[in-house]
């Protein structure tokens, strides 16, 4: 479906409509000092869908949580020492920390891409701070661009990569900074640079007082670095109409099984369900049976995380 993307000036009038798009589910563009980043609420897991969506993106990926200021932060973030040493010194500002999520966060588990840490960041940006306000809530927001194209660092940029996918784009013209935000873990026992951005290392390391560890890339926990490969404890069987034996069976589509990721065969609702179904049906402790996905749009995202969780193991 071809949407109308309307262009929102950064004014009263503009953000209110924005937030209110927002708020109805729909995918928003704005300007951070970073790059322009495609908003959806990180609470609604079929807008997070969406951003999948619009983008082609090709797999789950974590995306960052931005929001209004250290203190929405917090409750989605379990905070430490170095976190509030960071974001005294870096926030608002093109810094993001990941660190392990709270008990009863309330993102959507495609946010975290079904893992334990969330990655959040305050933008300093006028207009990104006047929407986050306006909306009251968290965004999930990676770059407003088609997956795997250059970051787009004007509203010009977004609409050639993302017009008629999305509802709106507020433009308050170029980005100040046009690099995206450095990444800092968290969620160890030692701050690990995940990603370089618009915070050098080097001053990081300067208020941190010590240095910053090298990630090794074994473990995908950060957004921008390669598809994460999220397994379950069990085993997992792919392309099953039904289930065999002690089987559960992930369905998709009409059809009688323990959970279902869309009875309507909605590709967007069952990105939305597919790691919260995975983490329900893994608890049980039984071998998981997931039903064909056909591998279309949003489905080959799904299937890609799929096959990654049915993978043998080492």
């Amino acid at each position: 479906m071809t949407l109308k993307t309307e262009v929102l000036k950064p004014d009263a009038d503009g953000i209110a409509t924005a937030a209110g798009l927002l708020a109805a589910g729909a995918l928003v563009s704005f300007p951070t000092e970073t790059v322009y980043g495609l908003g959806a609420d990180a609470r609604n897991g079929k807008a997070v869908a969406g951003i999948y969506q619009a983008k082609g993106r090709p797999s789950f990926n974590p995306l960052i949580v931005h929001c209004a200021d250290a203190a929405m932060a917090r409750t989605f973030g379990v905070w430490n020492a170095p976190a509030e040493t960071l974001a005294r010194a870096f926030w608002p500002g093109p810094l993001t920390m990941v660190l392990p999520l709270v008990p009863g966060h309330g993102l959507s588990s495609l946010v975290t891409a079904g893992l334990d840490t969330v990655a959040l960041r305050v933008p300093r940006h006028p207009a990104a701070q006047r929407l986050l306000r306006a909306f009251g809530g968290p965004l999930a927001a990676p770059s407003a661009n088609p997956s795997g194209r250059i970051s787009a660092t004007t509203a010009a940029h977004v609409l050639a990569g993302l017009g008629g996918r999305i509802a709106a784009v507020l433009d308050d013209g170029p980005c100040p900074v046009g690099l995206e935000s450095t990444i800092v873990g968290l969620a160890g026992p030692t701050p690990v640079l995940l990603r370089a951005g618009g915070v050098a290392a080097e001053e990081i390391e300067a208020v941190l007082g010590a240095p910053l560890a090298v990630d090794d890339g074994a473990e995908i926990i950060a957004p921008g670095q390669l598809a994460s490969h999220y397994a379950p404890e069990a085993s997992v069987r792919l392309n099953a109409t039904t289930a065999r034996g002690a089987e559960v069976h992930l369905g998709f589509g009409p059809m009688d099984c323990d959970l279902n990721l869309s009875p309507s065969g909605d590709l967007a609702e069952a990105a939305a369900n597919l790691f919260e179904y995975l983490h329900r049906l893994d608890a049980t402790g039984a071998a998981i049976a997931v039903a064909p996905i056909p591998e279309t749009g949003l489905g080959l995202a799904i299937n890609d995380r799929l096959r990654r969780a049915a993978a043998p193991r080492d």
